[in-house]
């Protein structure tokens, strides 16, 4: 097989992935024109053309799709060979592509670098985008989201502690308004509405006791970033439904308060996931094993305090 045959079949998957030879270029770190140039000689050699330019758009032709169909699956095999043969090497090498929700990158960024600092020969291409999506499909090589929507046919890493929904608002805000004691108090108070990636309005959950609770709040502000909800909390437009971890310098700040956490119970936390259909490769074995060290030494930190806790209640301290 030439050496070029790879890299055409890789720029045609890429191509088809993005609708686009831009961000299949940037993708494979290449050039847009050397991109053109691979699938165009690709188109040649076979006779066939794969994809129907116009300026606008990029689309496969019929003989594309089935080309793409029949490709995919053995290319995906190529690699899984190479990956086999390269984790006989002392260091992992490669490329790892992710796709996270923004909140969960951020929360994983000192994994990351940690993971980048220990092995100098892997790059990891990070995609951040609130929708959920397949991540084979797709051409990841794992996911992070929140533990209860990764898909049950995937194999999950946990990452980090156990989550929470916290409801907050200004100050300034409850002075001017009585904190709500029940989520159907919610119902006479302003609110900063959460649109999610498939455009429906986010509906607030509760649950205590046993008893679920699922609020459609009203209010004039509906956003679909956690940053830009933060911001308007702060300036007191309304109340927030966020996660502890984008609220908790707030709190101990003093810059929000905390209403209804009685009824915020918490949640399975983040987990890195990926297809157990294939073998991992190296470096993907050598991220997880970073993320678990992560995990414990988090474990332990919060473990000592509490510790030290109880000695100084023993002691009346």
């Amino acid at each position: 097989m030439k050496t070029s045959g790879l890299v055409e079949l890789e720029a045609v998957l890429a191509v088809a992935r993005h609708r686009s030879f831009r961000a299949a270029a940037d993708e494979l770190s290449v050039s847009t024109s050397a991109l053109s140039h691979a699938v165009a000689a690709l188109e040649a050699r076979i006779g066939v053309r794969l994809f129907n330019r116009t300026t606008r758009s990029v689309a496969l032709t019929e003989a594309g799709a089935q080309f793409v169909g029949s490709v995919a699956p053995a290319l995906s095999t190529i690699r899984e060979a190479l990956d086999q043969a390269g984790s006989f090497r002392d260091t992992p090498s490669g490329t790892l592509r992710i796709n996270a929700s923004v909140g969960a990158a951020k929360q994983v960024m000192p994994v990351f670098i940690a993971y980048l600092q220990r092995y100098p020969e892997m790059k990891l291409d990070l995609v951040t985008e609130g929708r959920l999506i397949d991540i084979v499909v797709e051409g990841y090589d794992a996911g992070i989201r929140l533990a209860e929507t990764v898909p049950q046919d995937m194999i999950a890493v946990p990452f980090g502690d156990r989550q929470r929904f916290a409801v907050v608002g200004s100050p300034e805000y409850f002075a001017k308004h009585k904190p709500p004691r029940t989520p159907a108090d919610l119902k006479a108070h302003r609110c900063i509405r959460s649109r999610m990636p498939s455009g429906q309005i986010y509906q607030w959950e509760f649950e205590r006791r046993g008893q679920a609770v699922r609020v459609d709040v009203e209010g004039t502000l509906t956003l679909d970033e956690p940053g830009l909800m933060l911001a308007a909390a702060r300036d007191g437009l309304g109340l927030a439904y966020l996660t502890e971890w984008n609220v908790n310098a707030d709190l101990a700040g003093g810059t929000l308060v905390r209403v209804l956490e009685d009824w915020t119970p918490p949640l399975d936390g983040l987990c890195l996931y990926y297809t157990g259909r294939r073998h991992a490769p190296a470096g993907l074995r050598a991220l997880i094993e970073t993320i678990r060290e992560h995990a414990d030494a988090v474990r332990k930190r919060a473990a000592a305090p509490a510790k030290k806790s109880r000695r100084g209640a023993a002691t009346g301290g």
